[in-house]
């Protein structure tokens, strides 16, 4: 405690005013917290002091609030640049990184509990910088700390304000930003040296070395690339749930399993709320999960006995894959982009309404992927899957302009591989006026896309549709199959085991995907 002050003494966070009248003054209070390494145990305890933001009057104390954090797609799209490129990736945290934004609003604040000063044991803090606590303060920091790194010649992307880009003759450097994490990455080791002195000397920054830990997401090289999971925290989960002894199963869900708003309503909505939202952070490196998941967050409003018992299943396939990640490896051509569209018509037994999901490969690491239910009804087949290659294409659209960003060339078109011919069709020639005609005109700029030459779209047949398991439960063989295709593995030197026609399905899917990259 006595440190944290002395540092915002330090910092210049306030001064000490004498108590205005007919002002909201905020509160402060103290707290604490433990943090932990990845292996669980006691990194170091932490004090700190936070404003209570709860007692912010709007439009007085705060206008704007909003802070952009870097996606987690982004975040994917670099990590498998820098393991195609074989280039290092290094980790910084900074120090009390609320402290250095600068208020533009008049915020007073008692002084902190058990350290007001015996001199003007009345007075109250006037804030200069930001602290924890105020609800303006991460935007504050962003502001703050992206205008730094501007002034040292990074450009903000556009397509992801979280991401910076320094980019001079040949020398390129990537930085991601969450809050107060920071992942760096490029390709001339002694300017990205230059860079983080430069860092440091203007905040207090932490060198953490190579990436291990970020954002709860366990990063571990392997001998041919990257291996990333969520070990500690899905065994936190299983912990709160009670199921870290339960007996697991091969599959999330129950096969062609429908769930449904009928049913018994269930005794704790707080705990199937709690569970399914651990779950959906879950999914950053398990789209193994993601259908699974999407299915019991449709009913988050009135729980009943029934999705409780789909959530602990899924628990328990969590609990006997829970050494299972995402792995990334070098690909032979990068930047290209493949991405499969799949749709399962009306899928949802109360609304009749279809589900959406895609999975997209940058070079040969999957990057971005979606299980997602359409917002209105459709017709036909032709048309759910139709709607599911527009929201692939709007994915694909904003992934190429990230790569622009990312100073990346795109060598060619990307390419869309769907199982439906008719919606490939649709997407290419503008007739079949009386079948289409009712569909929404936003969902046609897929045709404007592809006849612009900025898209291909292709037939791959349905037994190859790696997006299947993003659209329904299927039987154990089919999942393991799409779930080794989106390279989610316990050890990525293992190579992939099954049985003959397994084997036969993984080698033709995999020269299908090599053909068309």
């Amino acid at each position: 405690m006595d440190e944290e002050v002395q540092a915002l003494q330090q910092n210049g966070t306030w001064i000490l005013v004498p108590r205005p009248v007919n002002t909201n003054i905020v509160g402060s209070k103290w707290v604490f917290r433990t943090k932990y390494l990845p292996d669980g145990s006691v990194e170091r305890l932490k004090a700190r002091l936070v404003a209570k933001g709860y007692t912010h009057v709007p439009g007085l104390d705060y206008t704007d609030i909003f802070s952009p954090v870097v996606k987690a797609t982004t975040v994917r799209v670099v990590l498998s640049l820098a393991v195609t490129n074989k280039w290092p990736l290094r980790q910084l945290d900074v120090k009390n990184a609320f402290l250095n934004g600068t208020l533009t609003e008049h915020v007073y604040m008692e002084q902190p509990p058990g350290y007001i000063d015996h001199r003007f044991p009345t007075h109250v803090c006037l804030l200069k910088k930001a602290l924890y606590g105020l609800k303006q303060a991460p935007r504050a920091w962003f502001q703050r700390f992206s205008s730094f790194l501007l002034t040292l010649g990074f450009s903000c992307s556009r397509a992801d304000t979280s991401l910076f880009v320094f980019h001079q003759q040949s020398s390129l450097i990537y930085l991601l930003l969450y809050v107060d994490d920071i992942i760096v990455t490029g390709n001339n080791p002694s300017l990205l040296d230059s860079f983080t002195r430069k860092l440091h000397s203007e905040f207090a920054t932490k060198d953490l070395g190579s990436l291990n830990y970020f954002l709860g997401l366990e990063a571990s090289p392997t001998p041919d690339g990257l291996f990333i999971s969520q070990l500690k925290y899905a065994r936190d989960i299983l912990t709160r749930a009670q199921l870290l002894d339960s007996k697991p199963v091969h599959t999330p869900m129950v096969v062609s399993q429908h769930l449904t708003v009928a049913g018994s309503p269930f005794s704790n909505p707080t705990l199937y709320r709690s569970l399914v939202g651990a779950l959906q952070y879950l999914t950053i490196t398990r789209p193994d999960i993601a259908h699974a998941v999407n299915s019991v967050s449709q009913f988050l409003h009135a729980p009943t006995i029934d999705h409780f018992l789909a959530v602990k299943r899924i628990l328990r396939y969590v609990k006997g894959t829970l050494h299972f990640g995402l792995t990334f490896r070098p690909s032979t051509i990068p930047s290209a982009l493949v991405a499969y569209s799949d749709a399962d018509w009306a899928g949802c037994p109360d609304t009749r309404r279809s589900t959406s999901g895609y999975s997209i490969y940058l070079g040969n690491n999957l990057v971005s992927w979606s299980a997602k239910k359409q917002p209105t009804v459709s017709r036909s087949s032709c048309e759910s899957e139709y709607r599911a290659l527009a929201m692939t294409a709007a994915e694909l659209l904003w992934l190429t302009h990230l790569l622009h960003d990312l100073k990346v060339p795109i060598p060619q078109q990307p390419l869309l591989l769907c199982d439906n011919k008719s919606a490939i069709f649709f997407s290419s020639n503008p007739v079949s006026h009386k079948r289409a005609k009712h569909v929404e005109l936003d969902y046609h700029f897929l045709r404007e896309l592809v006849v612009a030459g900025k898209l291909r779209t292709q037939y791959v047949p349905s037994h190859l549709q790696v997006a299947d398991i993003f659209t329904k439960s299927v039987s154990r063989p089919l999942f393991e199959f799409f779930r080794s295709k989106l390279h989610i593995r316990s050890n990525p030197t293992l190579s992939l085991r099954g049985g003959g026609v397994l084997r036969i399905l993984s080698l033709s899917i995999t020269i299908y995907h090599m053909y068309h990259i």
